[in-house]
């Protein structure tokens, strides 16, 4: 039986978790395409579903779901123990015609890289000149140079126990949240958090609270996973609870942003955490809190978490290290509830093939040796100073065209455009000349959207170049 080759396949096979086709269609595309295009031929062995999954960083279900359109379809044959193949029986049009995607709206493109060099105003990354390079290097050759053998064996799946140990006293001091290292899990990123928490304590359809607008990346997650959204709608004071509470009084969960509400940039208020607490604690409810950037804030302390003051044991934390380190280390934590953790360790165990244990270690010596804490001092006040720099460029350049509300935290502003203009058009042609903002009107869901600019500020070093950045944005917008 003839093998399939792996290079091909893995380049047909990359996904795109930002289109609104949900990835089990997208993958029967691929599949289809790699067929008629020549790339996979009648007989070919197809990878496993676990293999694939794995590889594509996908629940298996998912894969599945797709195999199984394909085989209904006459694309696929199973055979048993001997795999799975292509057909050999395809019709001769299916083998010749090319497929393409189906059209549709497209959600914003979240890959804002040009090869390795990241874009203006891009979303969600932290001033990667101002990062302390050579202490972090320095640590991570005390790792590698380490005669132990940490970084050879199969990392822990539920994350470097001296690192867990770290995140514990680091969320009771910074950000109140009492919690055991045995409550905290290290997963890749958020999406890999979202994923552990679903398959740990969620049911198919479950229904979920979810911000509008919202977080687009979570909303795009969350719809693969066939969860059933209920957009809440948001105003200054954040979540608005008692809409909640009217339209779906018994969802399963809630996904909110409390800190800094992604994207409008607004505080949860106190009242409505207590609400939502008590409605999570009456309906048995779970509370996800995403506290993503939590640690800039520019006016006065970091707010404490929402997990605070949760005394019913309801709501799950979430944390990165991706905003306040570098987005490379891909290294994110989950706190899960008292109650669930020993459901989270047997889904971990299941699910997580474990971070790579290097920089587990290297992100906890730089804890434990105090530059994690003088890094984030460091930050929040650059961070206050490129802020407002950006914004005031902004206006100088746009003038009353556009409206900046500073909120007191984040990584980004957000710069409102005038009723009825369309702020997809205008991004699109940013994109074009090489920016990598985004449209807000692309991140409500039911609610009526707002048309503006979603603007990363973090990597602009001074007003000169702000300026510069503003006057070549207006030129390509036209505006």
């Amino acid at each position: 039986m003839k093998k399939l080759h792996p290079v091909p396949l893995t380049l047909e096979l990359q996904v795109d978790r930002t289109l609104q086709l949900p990835i089990y269609l997208q993958i029967c595309q691929r599949f289809k395409t790699a067929i008629a295009q020549g790339h996979l031929r009648a007989g070919d062995r197809v990878p496993a579903v676990r293999a694939l999954a794995t590889a594509l960083n996908l629940a298996r279900g998912t894969v599945k779901m797709a195999y199984q359109i394909l085989t209904d379809e006459g694309y696929l044959q199973v055979r048993g123990a001997a795999g799975t193949v292509v057909s050999p029986s395809l019709p001769v049009p299916v083998a010749h015609k090319p497929l393409r995607l189906a059209a549709g709206p497209l959600a914003p493109a979240m890959t804002d890289y040009d090869g390795l060099v990241p874009k203006p105003m891009q979303l969600g990354l932290p001033a990667l000149d101002a990062f302390p390079r050579k202490v972090w290097n320095r640590l991570a050759a005390h790792r590698l140079r380490d005669s132990e053998s940490i970084g050879l064996a199969y990392p822990d799946p539920l994350g470097y126990r001296p690192l867990r140990e770290r995140i514990a006293t680091y969320l009771g001091l910074s950000r109140g949240v009492s919690c055991m290292p045995e409550q905290i899990f290290v997963t890749a990123g958020y999406r890999a958090t979202l994923e552990l928490v679903l398959r740990s304590l969620a049911a198919p359809g479950d229904a979920f609270w979810f911000e509008d607008p919202g977080y687009i990346l979570a909303q795009l997650f969350l719809r693969n996973a066939a969860a059933t959204l209920v957009p809440i709608p948001v105003d200054e004071h954040g979540l608005m609870v008692e809409e909640g509470l009217r339209l779906r009084p018994d969802a399963r969960f809630a996904v909110v942003t409390p800190s800094h509400q992604s994207p409008l940039g607004v505080t949860l208020s106190l009242e409505r955490r207590m609400a939502l607490l008590e409605w999570a604690s009456s309906a048995h409810s779970w509370i996800i809190e995403d506290d993503y950037d939590s640690e800039f804030r520019y006016q006065g302390r970091p707010l404490p978490a929402l997990k605070s003051l949760d005394r019913d044991d309801r709501v799950i934390y979430s944390g990165t290290f991706s905003k306040v380190m570098f987005p490379g280390l891909r290294l994110s934590y989950v706190v899960a509830p008292l109650s669930a953790t020993a459901r989270f360790q047997t889904v971990c165990a299941d699910l997580n093939a474990g971070c790579p244990s290097l920089f587990q270690a290297s992100v906890a010596d730089f804890i434990a040796d105090g530059h994690f804490s003088r890094h984030l001092k460091k930050m929040r006040l650059l961070y206050a100073e490129r802020r407002m720099i950006t914004a005031q460029a902004f206006q100088q350049v746009f003038g009353n065209w556009l409206r900046i509300d500073l909120q007191p935290g984040g990584l980004h502003i957000v710069a409102k455009l005038p009723e009825g203009t369309d702020d997809v058009v205008l991004v699109e042609r940013a994109r074009t000349a090489g920016f990598g903002l985004h449209a807000l009107s692309r991140w409500y869901i039911d609610a009526r959207p707002q048309p503006g600019l979603v603007i990363g500020f973090a990597n602009i070093p001074d007003s000169d170049t702000a300026i510069s950045l503003a006057l070549r944005l207006k030129q390509a917008l036209n505006a």
